[in-house]
This record gives structure tokens, sequence and C-alpha cells, in this order.
């Protein structure tokens, strides 16, 4: 395989954000990169951008056909070689709202793309990786450590991929396959602009009942939503700590991305919980004036 001196890498997610800039960095940095997409857009996309190597590939995180079809066009393309890398990416910010008033389907629809998708897509590779002698990353959050309200669900597999790449990496040591869990903060892409609409979507959904009890700090929680993707860092600084990741004989179990994430990463790992939580609700302001019933 020409040009393919440091071997292959799959990378999901790979239509926009983080897993474009990284399946772009990848491809500029020597890899054959075979970046996951769901619309022929975005493959076409990313086809003009990127190099000979890089080949764009249908794979739907929650079909298990989709999935199955990636894998065998992957197989014969890279043969014996196996991976050196998976990114699992694929994601979305999820509905949220309200514990108290949340659709059940919402919750379940965030947990089969970030966090059951990551283990049919693993579990699917996990063979060639072990042929390459590959790594397997984990795009997470900071949000898998620390909890934000009326985004449960998304916090939820956030939380669920933490725990995941951590039992995934003591069961592989024995073929010394490292298992890395990157944990971002905010980051200037489509999700948080995505997850504001899907907010006041919510918002405009509820029952009469739960905008009396919650309309104030779900407004106030829109915005903070909109603060919070006005200040994000750039895919590109994710990208470059995943292809760090890739390349390291050692790699960190972990890696925080970006100032908030380590900021908050550290005061939530050295503070009394109950004094954590007074910190986090003065950053969110969210209104005390609300029904008691």
């Amino acid at each position: 395989m020409a040009g393919n001196a440091l071997g292959a890498v799959v990378v999901t997610g790979a239509s926009t954000g983080i897993g474009r800039a990284t399946a772009l960095l990848l491809d500029r940095e020597g890899y054959r990169v075979f970046a996951g997409v769901r619309k022929q857009a975005d493959a076409e996309s990313l086809e003009e951008a990127g190099s000979e190597r890089l080949t764009p590939i249908t794979i739907d995180v929650t079909e298990g056909r989709s999935i199955d079809s990636a894998k065998g066009e992957i197989e014969r393309a890279v043969g014996s070689e196996g991976l050196v890398g998976l990114v699992n990416n694929a994601g979305v910010g999820g509905g949220g709202g309200p514990i108290e008033h949340m659709d059940l389907d919402d919750l379940r629809g965030t947990l089969e793309v970030n966090l059951l998708g990551q283990v049919a897509v693993t579990q699917a590779f996990l063979p060639q990786i072990r042929e390459g002698k590959g790594t397997i990353v984990f795009v997470a959050s900071i949000g898998g450590r620390v909890a934000s309200p009326f985004m449960s669900p998304y916090n939820v597999s956030k939380f669920g991929v933490e725990a995941l790449g951590e039992s995934l990496r003591h069961e592989l040591r024995p073929w010394g396959i490292d298992v890395v869990i990157v944990e971002p903060g905010s980051i200037d892409t489509e999700i948080w602009g995505k997850g504001a609409k899907v907010a006041e979507e919510r918002v405009a959904g509820l029952s009469p009942q739960a905008l009396r009890l919650y309309g104030k700090q779900l407004g106030r929680f829109g915005e903070l939503l909109r603060e919070t993707a006005s200040r994000g860092i750039k895919p590109d600084r994710v990208a470059k700590v995943i292809h760090r990741a890739i390349r390291s004989q050692n790699p960190r179990h972990r890696y925080l991305v970006g100032v908030d994430a380590k900021v908050s990463a550290r005061l939530k790992g050295n503070l009394p919980d109950r004094t954590f939580a007074r910190l986090a609700g003065r950053r969110y302001k969210l209104p005390t004036d609300v029904p008691e019933k």
C-alpha cells in the first residue's frame, strides 16, 4: 500500500468538528485514513480536502449492517496489516431538558449513538486493532466527569464512555493495546449550536406544568449554551492530541483538552462535593425564584 508507512486509522463521525479535523490531520501526517460519514456530500467534501490516502466510508454507528459493511471494506483494503488506530468520535449532543419531564426515547437515542455505537464499532474493529498493535481512542468530554443540569442524556453517555474505556483498557492489557480517553472542554463545533436549538425546541414542547416549574431555568441554560459555544477552542486542538496519542509508544490514559476542562477536572477532583456544587451553581446562575410545586 503505497504512501501507507504509518498505517491505517478509522475515524468515526468525520463529517464535521473534531472528527473531520482529526481525519484531515492524520491524512496530512501520512496515515491511511478511513473517515466515517453518513452523507455523500460529506464524503465528497473530505475527498476534496484530503489526499489519496483518505477514504471516506459510510458508517452509521447505530446500524449493525452499516458497521459490518464498513468493516468488510476496510479489511479488504488493509489486509493483514490491520489498524494502528481507531478513533471513536461519532456523537450527538442529545435532547436533554429536566429529568422530571424527559422523554425516555430521547435518552435512549443519545445512548444509542454516544455509547452503544462506540461499543459496536470497537467490537467490529478490535481484531484489526490487534493485528496492527493499534491504539483505541474514545472522544469523551469534560461532561463525562462533570455533569450539567438539563444535559443528562449527553452527560450520562459521556460518563459511560469513561467507564467503557477504563474497562476495555484492563481487558486489552495482555495484548499491549492502548486505550485512550480524550476529554475536551468547550469546542467550537456545530454540536453546541445544535444543542441550543434542541434546548429551545424542548422548551417549546414542554407541558404547561413543566414550563411553570422549569421555564426560567431552561431560558438561562440556553443562554449558557450559547456562551459556551462562543468561547470554544478549535477542533484542530483536539485533533492534535488524538494524533499524539496514536503515535505515542506510551500514551496517557486520559487527555484533557482546553483550559476549562483542566480547571473543572482539577476542582472536581480536589474540592468537597458540596463546595464544588456551590461553585458550579454560581457559574450556571440558574434562577432560584421558581414554584415549589
